[in-house]
């Protein structure tokens, strides 16, 4: 990771409290471990929600959002200090930070989510990470519903998560990308595509041009209404300006919400403090 990528005033402890983590008994273990990267993806997910308000404002009232700005000490502030969630660009970026303070050999690769079409457009339209250990995973803190929530090995050897949602990444039959992922909902048969990928490491800059494209064009499917969602024990939580949905395994409830719930669910639910003044 090039020193352009260097939070000077950031802490990588205060960053492992804020998901959660005794940053004493993550370095007290070999912090740069197999079992402390599932732990650290774990925990991202369960505590930073994935959350558009910066790009679409409040629903209900005039204020805009603030707009999303690819520094990692802008991340750090708006993650960290502000205890704030954000989506793919955000997320992975300051995640590929801390990933860097503790020692993982991690590359910040460009992925491209599938359309229901398989049109992976537009490019670099995601941002994961391949983090090499005994073997190479993918790693990813930012890929909304369904999240993946533990490091994924290339070559296709599947993996089953809490909420019952099995993931592998495997070669791709595409000419313009390498590898695939994939992932299976409890109970079906069939293998969805989630995104497409290469390996070849990428500055956090790489993406600040598609990350300002979906901030801001009117046909991206972030620029609508605001979507928050977090990774629970069994499932997910998704909130719309009109609903929350609730899912645990195979199981899914939505149920219809005001405005004034919206803005209390966030903060009991999502951890979110964003009020209507």
């Amino acid at each position: 990771m090039s020193n352009s990528d260097t939070a000077a005033a950031a802490n990588p402890d205060d960053y492992l409290e804020r998901i959660g983590l005794d940053p004493g008994a993550v370095r007290a273990s070999d912090a740069a471990d197999r079992e402390t990267l599932a732990a650290l993806q774990r925990a991202h997910v369960a505590t930073v929600p994935f959350e558009t308000l910066a790009v679409t404002g409040d629903p209900f009232g005039p204020r805009d959002g603030e707009g999303v700005t690819l520094t990692l000490p802008h991340l750090y502030e708006k993650v960290v200090d502000r205890e704030r969630g954000g989506f793919c660009f955000e997320l992975n970026g300051l995640f590929g930070w801390l990933l860097a303070e503790l020692g993982f050999d991690a590359d910040r690769i460009a992925a491209r989510m599938l359309s229901d079409d398989g049109d992976p457009r537009p490019p670099a339209n995601h941002h994961a990470h391949l983090v090499s250990l005994d073997r190479t995973y993918v790693v990813d803190v930012g890929c909304g519903v369904p999240t993946m929530r533990r490091p994924l090995p290339l070559g296709g050897s599947v993996r089953e998560d809490s909420a019952g949602v099995a993931w592998r990444a495997v070669e791709s039959e595409r000419p313009d990308a390498a590898y695939l992922t994939q992932y299976r909902t409890p109970g079906d048969e069939e293998w969805r595509d989630r995104y497409v990928f290469d390996a070849t490491p990428r500055k956090l800059s790489y993406f600040e041009a598609t990350c300002d494209h979906l901030a801001t064009a009117p046909e991206s499917s972030f620029t609508g209404d605001p979507t928050v969602s977090i990774a629970t024990e069994r499932g997910h939580l998704k909130l719309s300006p009109e609903k929350l949905t609730r899912s645990d395994r195979s199981e899914r409830s939505e149920r219809e919400i005001g405005e004034d719930e919206w803005y209390d669910l966030l903060e009991s639910e999502f951890g979110l403090r964003y009020t209507s003044e």
